[in-house]
């Protein structure tokens, strides 16, 4: 399996109001990671912490 098809596991927090997202993605070619999560519920889309885990 190449790098760029692995999965993750993608933990998003929000700092704002603190909600917590868990979705599954994968790595682009610029390093990010692509899960089609634009913003949070509250319409934070700045302020959030991405934790990445491979499956």
């Amino acid at each position: 399996m190449t790098e760029s098809k692995q999965r993750f596991k993608i933990t998003v927090r929000c700092q704002e109001c603190g909600e917590k997202f868990i979705l599954r993605g994968k790595r682009n070619n610029e390093g990010q990671y692509e899960t089609g999560f634009k913003r949070c519920v509250c319409g934070n889309e700045q302020d959030l912490i991405i934790d990445a885990n491979p499956e």
